[in-house]
C-alpha cells in the first residue's frame, strides 16, 4: 500500500442521543467534546440521532406502513386501467 493516503483511525466514542447508550469503536471522525470512558481514558465524543440501540428494524418495532401492493392500491384508487390488446 501507498504510504500517507489512508486516513488515520482512532478511538472515538458514539453516543446515541435517543437512549444514551454509548459504544467506543475507531473512526476517523473527529470532536472537540470528549468524555471518560470505563477504561478511565478520555476519547473524542461524538453524539448521533440513530444507532442499532433505537433504529427500529434493530429494535424490532418496525412497522408495516403498506401491506397492499403498490399496483393494486393504485388501481383501487384511480381505478383499473384497459390493458391493450395484440
Amino acid at each position: 500500500m501507498k504510504p500517507n493516503i489512508h486516513p488515520d483511525y482512532h478511538p472515538v466514542v458514539f453516543q446515541d442521543s435517543n437512549t444514551g447508550t454509548r459504544f467506543l469503536t475507531r473512526s476517523t471522525s473527529t470532536s472537540n467534546r470528549t468524555v471518560e470512558w470505563e477504561d478511565g481514558n478520555t476519547y473524542p465524543l461524538i453524539v448521533v440521532d440513530v444507532t442499532s440501540d433505537s433504529h427500529p428494524f434493530w429494535t424490532g418495532k418496525a412497522h408495516v406502513m403498506d401491506t397492499e401492493g403498490r399496483v393494486e392500491k393504485f388501481e383501487r384508487r384511480y381505478g383499473v386501467r384497459k390493458r391493450p390488446t395484440r
